[in-house]
C-alpha cells in the first residue's frame, strides 16, 4: 500500500503530525499561523509548513487523503474564555469544514479539549457533527487521556473522526486506539541538571501554594508522581493547583547560588515538559522557554498521535473503496 497522503492544519510543532509520520502516512502539506512555531516545526521536522492565514492559504491546499489538525482550543477550555463560535478562532472548526468539503478529503481527525463536547451544553458539538454529516460524513468521536498512552501525564482531549460513505465500503467501523495506563511516573523523566533559573523563590512560594480565592480554590499539589495538564501558559506559572511544581533537593544544593532569594522547590524545564508530550530525545529548542512552554502546552501528544495513527492505517487498509 502507497503511502497515504496527509494535510495537517492548525499543526503547532508537529506532535500531530510526528504520530502519522511513524506510520504508513506522509505529510504533504502543514500550516499555523505562529511564526516561533514554524520555526520550531522547520527545525525539527521538515519545511513543508507553510507559515499564515489559514483563509488566505486554503486554496493552495493539494489533493489529500487524510486531514489532520487540533484546532484552536482556548474558546472551548474550561480555562479559556469559553466563547466558542463568537470567538474568532473558535469559528475556525468553519474553516475547516469548508476545506473538507471542497477537496472531498476522504478521512479526517481533529482534535481538542474535553470540553469541547460539554461546551454551550452540548450544542457546540452537536452543530459540527450535524454540519460534517451533511456534507457526507460518518462522524463518531471520543475522549482520550495521554496517561493511557506511556505518558506519565493526566491530559483527556477529544478525538474527532470523519470518513466519507463514498469512499469506504458500507460496513466501515472505525475504532479508537485502547490504551493501557503507563507505570512511568513524572519522576522517571526528571532532569538530571537543572539550572538554578528553574527554581522559585521563596516570596512567590505561599502565593505558589496557596488555595486560590474565592473564586477558584483548589488544593495545591506538588511532587505529584502523574503531572497535572500541560498548558500554553504555565509560564506564568500559575498555582500548583493547576501547574506542576517539584522538589530538587539535589539541584538545589548543586546549582542554586543565593539560597537566601531560591526555594529547593521547582518548575518543570522545557525539556521535561518535551518528555511528557512524547516527543523524541533529538528535539532542538530553538526559541525562548516562554514559547516552548507554549509549544509544548499546546502540542497533541507524540503516544496518542501515534496510536490513533495506527489505527487510521489500518482502517484504510480494510475498508477502502478500490478504484
Amino acid at each position: 500500500m502507497s503511502k497515504i497522503k496527509v494535510v495537517s492544519l492548525f499543526s503547532g510543532i508537529g506532535g500531530f503530525d510526528l504520530g502519522f509520520s511513524k506510520r504508513n502516512f506522509e505529510i504533504i502539506w502543514a500550516n499555523d499561523f505562529d511564526q516561533y512555531c514554524v520555526q520550531t516545526y522547520k527545525r525539527n521536522i521538515n519545511n513543508q509548513i507553510h507559515f499564515g492565514d489559514l483563509e488566505v492559504l486554503k486554496y493552495k491546499i493539494p489533493k489529500h487523503d487524510v486531514l489532520i489538525g487540533g484546532f484552536p482550543c482556548q474558546p472551548f477550555s474550561s480555562l479559556g474564555s469559553q466563547k466558542g463560535f463568537e470567538d474568532k478562532r473558535g469559528g475556525l472548526i468553519f474553516t475547516i469544514i469548508d476545506i473538507l468539503q471542497k477537496n472531498k478529503t476522504p478521512f479526517f481527525i481533529l482534535e481538542n479539549v474535553k470540553n469541547f463536547i460539554n461546551h454551550d451544553k452540548g450544542k457546540t458539538i452537536k452543530i459540527v457533527k450535524e454540519m460534517l454529516e451533511e456534507i457526507g460524513y460518518i462522524v463518531d468521536y471520543k475522549i482520550l487521556n495521554s496517561l493511557d498512552f506511556g505518558i506519565p501525564q493526566r491530559r483527556n482531549r477529544v478525538f474527532i473522526v470523519g470518513y466519507r460513505k463514498t469512499e469506504f465500503k458500507i460496513n466501515s467501523n472505525f475504532i479508537f486506539p485502547e490504551g493501557k495506563k503507563t507505570k512511568k511516573t513524572v519522576f522517571d523523566l526528571l532532569d538530571k541538571e537543572v539550572s538554578e533559573k528553574y527554581f522559585l523563590s521563596h516570596k512567590i512560594i505561599p502565593t505558589i501554594l496557596s488555595k486560590g480565592n474565592q473564586n477558584y480554590k483548589l488544593n495545591p499539589t506538588i511532587d505529584t508522581p502523574i503531572a497535572k495538564t500541560l498548558t500554553a501558559t504555565m509560564m506564568k506559572m500559575h498555582r500548583a493547583s493547576q501547574d506542576n511544581y517539584y522538589t530538587d533537593q539535589i539541584n538545589y544544593e548543586k546549582n542554586v547560588l543565593d539560597k537566601k532569594l531560591k526555594s529547593n522547590i521547582r518548575r518543570l524545564t522545557p525539556n521535561e515538559c518535551r518528555k511528557l508530550q512524547g516527543f523524541p530525545n533529538e528535539w532542538v529548542q530553538v526559541v525562548s522557554d516562554a514559547q516552548a512552554y507554549k509549544q509544548f502546552g499546546n502540542a497533541v501528544t507524540v503516544n496518542v498521535s501515534t496510536a490513533i495513527a495506527a489505527q487510521v492505517e489500518l482502517f484504510f487498509k480494510e475498508f477502502l473503496n478500490e478504484k
